[in-house]
């Protein structure tokens, strides 16, 4: 038998604790995505007393466009047993954690089914803000504290699973880019006898940009990638192949330049393939970069770095020389890289067989790094399936 939906605000009470006497000084702030944040906001000359506390299994929420944002920012603190935040936040907190865990409330939060009630009840034209009591007036299943732990226990796992294979990303990449800077900034891959070159007496000669290793070479990223600069949306037919499919859907990093069946011209020349890295080279967002995983439109701003040779080397060769390259964009309000910048942009070029052995090594790690991810993509979707499935849970 389905449970009964029971509205939140019979669960729920507001807290409103100052920070009196300076007693809290860990300040956070509160996301759209539902966590915590350290605060970045100015507190100079501000009177921190007046600021509030939030303690360990309570929450604070924004009730403020909600359907500007399409989302209603609410977060329960479990990293910490008091914090302070802004006195704009309402803070709440379960009245009874034996009829309703505060853990399971935040799953309720956390379906997008909630947001889009929200968005519904916000009042006031476009930002759209949700009047307290219309919050307080959302309905949600409770079943038996055994059956909610149990269902939180479940959620734990996906979200811990995620969290680890984030952590093993993380420190993945972390190796790959220490070996790129053993071997190709510091010097020191391994010799012929498999010692590090540079520091065993490996011989070094003058270049342009400065000590290099003998039989190495200066040359520009055009000697080592294809770089492929998008283009201008034209006209009002769709990027389609030669079948008709409609080439659409890239990284959602790029969502500026990647849409659902956006207008394009319909020349398939300015497409990405699998492997390619993609790099937003104007706007706010330059530099940032995503690996492909198919065929998608470029749009005019990004572009695609598609390795000659070596696509793990290329990859590693442009997350070294981001911050330097990043000093070459033009435009100070709107920051941008043009296509030649780009392709005459200096760099050292290792011996051939050298770059074969980054290849090599690091092939395993990213190869590695995309499994997790992967993996991280059923787990989102298994999390998105629980989370739907709360609005029928039986007790």
């Amino acid at each position: 038998m389905k449970l009964n939906y029971k509205k939140i605000g019979e669960h729920i009470r507001l807290v409103d604790e100052r920070n009196k006497g300076l007693q809290v000084k860990q300040l956070l702030g509160l996301s759209i995505s539902k966590q915590f944040i350290p605060s970045v906001a100015n507190i100079i000359g501000t009177d921190m007393e007046n600021y509030k506390i939030i303690r360990r299994n309570q929450f604070a929420c924004s009730t403020m466009q909600v359907r500007r944002d399409k989302k209603m920012p609410v977060a329960l603190l479990q990293e910490a047993d008091e914090a302070i935040i802004s006195q704009a936040y309402p803070i709440f907190e379960v009245k009874n954690e034996r009829e309703l865990l505060p853990e399971y409330l935040m799953m309720w939060f956390t379906r997008s089914e909630f947001d889009r009630e929200a968005c519904f009840h916000a009042v006031g034209g476009v930002r759209g803000s949700l009047e307290w009591e219309d919050f307080e007036n959302l309905q949600l299943p409770i079943p038996h504290p055994d059956k909610q732990k149990e269902i939180v226990k479940e959620y734990n796992t996906i979200v811990n699973r995620i969290a680890i294979n984030n952590q093993l990303i993380k420190k993945l990449e972390e190796t790959a880019q220490a070996i790129y800077k053993q071997w190709f900034v510091d010097f020191e891959f391994p010799d012929e006898n498999g010692k590090p070159y540079k520091s065993n007496g490996g011989e070094m000669v003058e270049s342009e940009l400065g000590e290099i290793p003998k039989g190495w070479g200066v040359g520009v990223l055009s000697d080592v990638t294809k770089i492929i600069m998008g283009q201008s949306p034209d006209g009002e037919s769709y990027n389609t192949d030669k079948t008709g499919t409609v080439l659409i859907n890239g990284p959602v990093e790029f969502g500026e330049y990647f849409t659902n069946q956006t207008k394009w011209t319909t020349t398939v020349t300015k497409l990405s393939e699998i492997g390619d890295l993609i790099v937003c080279v104007r706007g706010s967002t330059t530099g940032r970069f995503v690996k492909s995983n198919g065929a998608y439109c470029l749009g005019r701003g990004v572009c695609s770095f598609r390795a000659k040779k070596s696509q793990a080397f290329v990859d590693y060769l442009y997350k070294n020389n981001l911050n330097k390259l990043l000093s070459y964009t033009t435009g100070s309000t709107f920051p941008n890289w043009d296509g030649q910048t780009l392709l005459k942009y200096h760099v050292i070029i290792p011996a051939s067989n050298l770059i074969n052995d980054f290849d090599s090594k690091v092939k395993f790690i990213v190869k590695h790094m995309e499994l997790l991810s992967i993996e991280i993509v059923k787990l989102n979707e298994l999390q998105s399936i629980l989370l739907s499935k709360l609005a029928t849970i039986e007790n």
